[in-house]
């Protein structure tokens, strides 16, 4: 069975418009897929809709206070990061 995920191409890369498809994320290296084109989609209401998405989860964050657990920013990027020290350097 195909399975359709909406995306929007902007010069030579997509965006996805919904949760990216789990495929994608688990393949470590590029992957090839079919894109159908929908007519009569005004690019703007994409865009529109993207931002508010964006609005609502900033707005589920902030109210469980997401990062109330993070008490030195630096450290954490590092953790997350997984900073290693750089050769030759001290």
């Amino acid at each position: 069975m195909l399975q359709t995920f909406e995306a929007k191409l902007k010069g030579n890369q997509l965006e996805w418009i919904d949760e990216i498809p789990k495929q994608v994320l688990e393949h470590p290296h590029s992957i090839y897929v079919y894109v159908t084109l929908r007519e009569n989609v005004p690019v703007e209401d994409s865009e529109t809709l993207r931002k508010q998405r964006i609005a609502e989860a900033l707005n589920k964050l902030a109210a469980i206070d997401a990062t109330a657990d993070i008490t030195d920013p630096v450290a954490w990027q590092r953790e997350i990061r997984e900073d290693r020290p750089l050769p030759f350097r001290k």
